[in-house]
């Protein structure tokens, strides 16, 4: 019996699971409905039924011969967006009890009068100030009043605090404060998750750092028990490999690392989704990609520029500033079980709040009456009107149109147009997103092909491209479970930084070098301590750079930590071009400063195959399984519509539409005027005809 390596994405709707047979060199998919009660349960249930569908594995321990299992969550970010973190306590310099609060008085809504700030996660009677300060350069100016510290560790203690967050002013540059506050705090309340700003976030911008540190002790103990509870069910179900957890940077740490950081989680789930993209869009031939992840609960949506995706070194989650390497997703809240609504002024929203699992969509049966974007799908018979999941999940049609009919009522419209109207809405929503991180941004997608996966990408991919102008849709040949294979296709990967400013001039190149190598020597560390051999290691360095006087940087690669007078002009080179593309310009005679040093450490690790198959005909037939009157909106009626197994389908073939091709875990519509087609490694292209 052959060695699995599979990997797991728990998301709001459904936990997807993807296998490797290391030794038939085969993927196999499964997918059931995640437990929101305990997510553990449903991750543990979707690998042992996904095993136990495709192998004969043993009834008392079926992941025995698991040896490799890769999770993605969103337990971390469920608990930010629905304030469920721990009760949390803070140590700040004196004066600096509500920078929380204060944050950077930025107010990008300061015309819209129902705007909300988000919710401090700290209260302010459980912040406490210390007298101590160091001054810029890390020298000690008020030394640190220990009393305090204890002080506020008993009154916390009182208060029964679940973690506590340090963060002094400078503490990046000489942590020394910090960690002896940690100490005195790990005395007095042995049992509380803490974590200390040097350790989380060493850079500058105290705000930004403080929110980092007060994020991650504000999710720790949640994360920590989730954690515990998920190993005892792989121990329980005889899991002998070490399980690794997805982080927001798309690698994978292990499940210890993973509790004592999980800030850096926040992304997990769709990270390796992204992950995936890039490894098959690149195998397929297309660098230049925008990704576009719908599931059940969100959308997810990224961009691939030269085959590599942007990564951000901080962003802005649910409200909440976090300085951790992540990749530059953003996303809106747009899925298959999206609520649609009538807002006070009479019009239809889709969004952001969503049935999610249980009790999901009305044409579930669960008590849902509130109509769904899977709902209008099953209404104009997109979406299978009997079954999904490869016919494990029951469809209630007459529920779906009942619901439909209410609101439609109340819309003055028809069923199917209100239908369609939901359908038009969240495409709307999710070109919006979109828009965020390509117009925005200098991107025009018109110059990307659009790779559509999660659940529910496939069913409104070209919709949204005609929204976008974008004229080629590319779907892989799993998509419904895209963000598990991606699990199967990334490395380790570990961030260090440190801030220290810097001119970046031939007269210090040496201190240039010295602060690279600093960074460089912490990757070689994290290297030995997770055991990886010599020739699995690479590290990627880079400088974060900025004019003299402007407030935000550029990351610009270097490679090398021995810097020479001709690298320092060609990385000022590489700085002006990427502001020029990013600000259409380029300040001539600034001085230019680097601001903090990174360094990427990645531990390259076995990957699933993706092979390439031998082209076949271009006739669909064989992949024919039946017909249905799809409604669309080109015809604005029910319109004859093939029905084809995605399964069944071999690479050559053209499917013109229209056609909805169906899976066990998604269905791809191919509305009129648009053309599929199977390439070599099974994807599906499909295009303006």
């Amino acid at each position: 019996m052959g060695k699995w390596r599979v990997g797991v994405d728990s998301g709001g709707t459904f936990t997807d699971v993807c296998m490797f047979d290391e030794t038939a060199r085969q993927v196999k998919v499964w997918k059931v409905s995640s437990t929101p009660d305990d997510p553990s349960r449903g991750i543990a249930q979707g690998v042992e039924e996904g095993l136990k569908a495709y192998t004969a594995v043993s009834a008392d321990a079926p992941l025995t011969d698991v040896a490799y299992l890769g999770h993605g969550t969103t337990v971390a970010t469920n608990a930010l967006i629905e304030h469920r973190g721990a009760k949390l306590g803070l140590i700040t310099t004196q004066g600096f009890r509500d920078l929380l609060e204060i944050g950077r008085q930025k107010r990008p809504s300061l015309y819209d009068m129902f705007a909300q700030k988000p919710r401090t996660l700290v209260p302010r009677h459980l912040r406490f100030e210390v007298a101590e300060r160091l001054l810029h350069d890390g020298t000690v100016d008020i030394a640190l009043d220990e009393a305090a510290v204890r002080a506020a560790a008993k009154s916390m203690a009182k208060l029964q605090v679940e973690a506590v967050a340090i963060c002094f002013l400078y503490a990046f540059v000489n942590p020394a404060h910090e960690a002896r506050a940690a100490e005195i705090v790990a005395h007095e309340l042995p049992d509380v998750f803490i974590c200390t700003s040097h350790e989380i976030a060493p850079e500058f911008r105290e705000f930004e750092r403080l929110s980092t540190a007060t994020v991650n002790s504000y999710l720790g103990p949640i994360m920590h028990r989730y954690i515990k509870r998920l190993s005892q069910r792989f121990n329980d179900l005889g899991l002998v490999s070490a399980p690794h957890l997805t982080q927001s940077n798309g690698g994978v740490v292990s499940f210890d690392a993973a509790a004592r950081t999980p800030v850096r989680s926040v992304l997990s789930g769709p990270s390796t989704g992204v992950v995936a993209a890039e490894v098959i869009g690149l195998q397929a031939g297309y660098r230049d990609i925008i990704t576009f992840d719908m599931g059940g609960t969100s959308s997810d949506v990224a961009l691939m520029r030269g085959g590599h995706t942007t990564q951000a070194n901080e962003a802005v989650v649910h409200g909440y500033p976090i300085k951790a390497p992540m990749l530059d997703i953003h996303t809106v809240g747009a899925g298959g079980g999206s609520i649609a609504h009538i807002d006070t002024g009479g019009f239809l929203k889709v969004g952001p709040r969503s049935a999610g699992a249980d009790p999901g969509p009305v044409c579930y049966g669960r008590g849902n009456h509130e109509p769904t974007v899977t709902d209008a799908n099953i209404v104009l018979q997109v979406l299978n009107p009997t079954h999904i999941l490869g016919g494990r999940l029951q469809i209630h049609r007459d529920l779906a149109v009942r619901a439909m009919q209410v609101m439609a009522d109340r819309l003055g419209l028809g069923v199917m147009e209100t239908a369609q109207g939901i359908i038009s809405v969240v495409t709307a929503n999710m070109a919006r997103a979109i828009r965020v991180i390509s117009v925005q941004r200098g991107h025009d997608p018109r110059n990307y092909a659009l790779m559509a996966f999660g659940g529910a990408g496939p069913l409104h991919a070209v919709r949204l491209a005609q929204e976008l102008d974008i004229g080629k849709v590319f779907i892989p040949r799993n998509p419904g479970t895209l963000c598990a294979m991606g699990l199967l296709l990334t490395d380790l990967r570990a961030n260090f930084s440190v801030t220290r400013l810097t001119p970046i001039t031939a007269d210090h190149v040496d201190d240039l070098s010295h602060s690279l190598q600093a960074v460089a020597t912490q990757a070689n560390a994290w290297f030995d301590g997770e055991g990886i051999a010599q020739d699995a290691q690479r590290v990627i360095l880079s400088i974060d750079i900025r004019y003299e006087g402007q407030n935000y940087e550029l990351s610009i690669p270097v490679h090398t930590v021995a810097l020479t007078a001709a690298v320092v002009a060609d990385t000022i080179t590489r700085f002006e071009a990427e502001h020029s593309r990013m600000y259409g310009f380029i300040a001539e005679g600034e001085k230019i400063n680097a601001v903090t040093f990174r360094a990427e450490a990645i531990g390259l690790v076995d990957k699933a195959d993706l092979p390439e198959r031998p082209m076949a005909g271009p006739d669909p037939q064989p992949a024919k399984i039946g017909q249905r009157d799809v409604w669309f909106p080109e015809t604005e009626n029910f319109t004859p519509s093939l029905i084809y197994s995605r399964d069944m389908m071999t690479p050559g073939m053209i499917l013109p539409g229209p056609a909805v091709i169906e899976q066990m875990d998604t269905t791809t519509l191919v509305p009129p005027g648009w053309t599929a087609t199977v390439d070599r490694f099974e994807n599906l292209i499909m295009e303006i005809a």
